[in-house]
């Protein structure tokens, strides 16, 4: 769960610092977002509010904060451990600096838990050539993160990371658009979850020890996504991502996507396929205790298949405007999440060796915002 959410946050921050295309500020505006994930025994939900501000023809600065609750009781917990709650804090701070076709984009993020602090910088550039009709992006992101344990006030762990990406968006035609990035990312540092544990084999039975993850980490994954504009101001999106990292991990992402304007109103509907192997060092039971150098049974790190059905629509209204308010829009989406893990298995009840079924992960994710544009 920890990795997982690291670097989801990681990405989240990259989305504000890559938001502003070549050649065009954003728009000023405010979201306001609320969330909720629910599956495998994890409910997350909380609010966040994003503000963007034109200071002039150049500039654009950008805030958002962001608060999660987290009440978990999952497969990892309930095995090993006790259930928790938690609320995690997050704000960052942007800008955007428009200079000819070339926009520059600066963004920080601070992000607090009781037992894991996180910062993170990010930098990016985009240049439009040709016309307009090709952009050209760079990222690079540095992150500091410090992990600590509940009930120990000496456990310190500390890792970085870091994130350099290159982009090209290309118009094809007057219906095609295509997007091609590569991105890779390296980690140094306490990589595992200071929590979860691993088992092994001991005696008729098993027993558990911690998790031990090698310190240095590096992903590499490129991305391919088309989207071609049909005559009734319709959308079809193709989505492909190659990834692969240095502990083993090779996966294939593929993403198909339909947007249908009505009046409005805007729908769309997404379906996601994910697969992956597992890590060179994860088992779900190893044969002894310290079988190997390094040792994970994080079910993320395991081989898995998953599928997301994504359901979204958008309403515009106000469109005459309102006070200082040009428009304004809701949005809602709900993603129906399904994993099965090829060797990540179920040991609720207790079971003997080789009795456990394999782990099948439910879940779902709603989220409600409401834009205003002024």
């Amino acid at each position: 769960m920890r990795s997982h959410r690291t670097a989801v946050k990681f990405l989240v921050l990259l989305g504000l610092a890559t938001s502003a295309q070549a050649g065009v500020l954003p728009d000023d505006r405010t979201d306001i977002l609320y969330h909720q994930y629910t599956g495998g025994g994890v409910t997350i939900d909380g609010p966040s509010v994003l503000v963007r501000k034109k200071a002039g023809r150049s500039l654009s600065f950008v805030g958002n904060y962001y608060v999660d609750m987290v009440s978990s009781a999952s497969i990892d917990v309930v095995t090993t451990a006790s259930p928790y709650t938690e609320e995690r804090k997050q704000w960052s701070l942007g800008m955007d600096y428009l200079r000819g076709n070339t926009t520059m984009s600066v963004n920080y993020t601070s992000s607090v838990e009781s037992d894991f602090d996180a910062n993170t910088y990010a930098f990016s550039v985009s240049q439009d050539m040709f016309g307009d009709l090709t952009t050209l992006s760079l990222t690079y992101a540095y992150g500091a993160d410090v992990v600590g344990m509940r009930g120990d006030e000496d456990f310190r762990r500390e890792n970085t990371r870091q994130l350099y990406g290159v982009g090209i968006t290309q118009i094809l035609t007057r219906n095609l658009i295509t997007t091609l990035n590569f991105e890779t990312i390296t980690d140094e540092g306490f990589l595992n979850n200071p929590y979860r544990s691993v088992r092994y084999v001991d005696g008729g039975g098993y027993s558990f020890e911690r998790e031990l993850y090698p310190n240095t980490r590096t992903t590499n994954a490129v991305g391919l996504r088309a989207r071609y504009f049909l005559p009734y101001r319709a959308a079809l999106e193709g989505e492909y991502r190659f990834f692969t990292d240095t502990w083993g991990i090779t996966s294939h992402t593929a993403a198909v996507s339909y947007v249908h304007p009505w009046h409005d109103w805007t729908f769309e509907v997404k379906y996601r396929w994910h697969d992956q192997t597992g890590a060179d060092f994860f088992s779900d039971l190893f044969s002894r205790s310290e079988a190997t150098n390094f040792r994970a049974r994080d079910k993320e790190l395991s081989a898995l298949t998953s599928t997301t059905l994504k359901l979204m629509a958008s309403y515009e209204f106000l469109e005459n405007g309102w006070s200082f308010i040009d428009k304004a829009s809701v949005h809602f989406s709900a993603d129906l999440l399904s994993v099965d893990y090829d060797e990540f298995r179920d040991l609720r009840g207790l079971p003997l060796i080789g009795d456990a079924p394999l782990y099948t992960l439910e879940a779902n994710v709603f989220q409600v915002f409401v834009s205003f544009w002024y």
